[in-house]
């Protein structure tokens, strides 16, 4: 079984943004040494709970300080951005670390219509995902003509595997294009199961991708004891809550502290629902549980994420995890 990792850069109450992307960092070296097969990290604007705005740039930095990880973008937000600019980003990066670098490619857009305003882009331009992948990939391999006589130095010709993340119609776009699917159960397994096999279904191979190939994200959270590894999820639960009661996405706030609080209904509803879905557990019990979501959707491999407040706690789920799973593989 693949593992890999996803980091959101998440901010803590009381730190800063600048400690967050460092600790990124650093965790990339933990996860080279713990075995995992590559390391993404994300891009949010204007977010108070997550540091990870820029990620070819932060890509950049985790390349430089691994060796052997796959260093990419989980993702980069294309409509964001103008298709030419992100392919010459990833054919620097491909050249400054060649055969290292993976292209994730998202369509949403910024959260709020102010962000959207800030970024010159609007909920429209996510309808024309697509139109913008084809092109960045024309770039990538030299075919596109749109744009006559330009050129994405260094990226033309550059082998830079190209993924595309989606919670729904985007698996029918990566099958249409040949390209690996990055999927998580956003919208519920059933709903993910169902664009998995539409995916398969419809898949057309390519020279990047001869056949179809699906990596399934998921939170996992792994501890010595059931309880605190579901004590693990707290942070982050309680973070999704609150964006969903007053629209801002906080810093990490300790687990006990989530716990408590006196909540709202609304935000208790949120909270509760915030929690369910994940893979947590003693190490037995997650490895148990990945063979099982392996055996159900089929996966290539799984990308990890796990937030919570306490770094160390962290570090150690993933630590766990690689043990179990990991080390037992080889």
């Amino acid at each position: 079984m693949k593992l890999s990792v996803l980091d959101r850069s998440r901010t803590r109450e009381g730190g800063t943004h600048a400690a967050a992307l460092r600790e990124t960092v650093a965790f990339a070296r933990q996860a080279e040494e713990l075995g995992y097969h590559r390391f993404w990290v994300s891009e949010h604007h204007s977010v108070p709970g997550v540091a990870g705005s820029a990620p070819t740039v932060l890509a950049a930095a985790v390349a430089a300080a691994t060796s052997r990880i796959r260093v990419g973008t989980g993702g980069v937000m294309l409509p964001n951005h103008q298709p030419l600019v992100v392919a010459e980003q990833f054919g620097v990066l491909e050249a400054l670390h060649p055969g290292r670098i993976d292209m994730g490619l998202g369509r949403s857009v910024g959260f709020t219509g102010g962000v959207r305003r800030a970024l010159g882009h609007g909920k429209d331009d996510a309808d024309r995902f697509g139109e913008q992948v084809r092109l960045l990939l024309g770039y990538l391999d030299g075919t596109q003509r749109e744009h006559p006589g330009v050129h994405a130095y260094p990226a033309e010709g550059a082998p830079v595997p190209a993924f595309l993340l989606a919670t729904g119609a985007g698996a029918d776009l990566a099958a249409e294009l040949g390209l690996p699917l990055v999927i998580g159960a956003v919208r519920g397994e059933a709903a993910m199961l169902e664009a998995i096999g539409r995916y398969r279904d419809g898949f057309v191979p390519s020279a990047r991708c001869p056949a179809p190939y699906v990596v399934v994200s998921a939170t996992v959270a792994v501890a010595e004891t059931a309880e605190a590894a579901e004590r693990l999820l707290v942070p982050e639960a309680w973070s999704a809550a609150w964006s969903r009661t007053h629209g801002v996405f906080p810093p990490l706030r300790p687990a006990g502290e989530v716990l408590t609080r006196t909540m709202t209904g609304r935000e208790r509803t949120f909270f509760d629902e915030a929690r369910q879905g994940h893979l947590a557990g003693t190490p037995r019990d997650v490895a148990r549980k990945l063979d099982a979501l392996v055996a159900r959707t089929g996966a290539d491999e799984i990308l990890v994420t796990t937030s919570t407040y306490d770094r160390a706690e962290m570090l150690a789920s993933y630590r766990l995890l690689a043990e179990s799973v990991l080390a037992a593989a080889r």
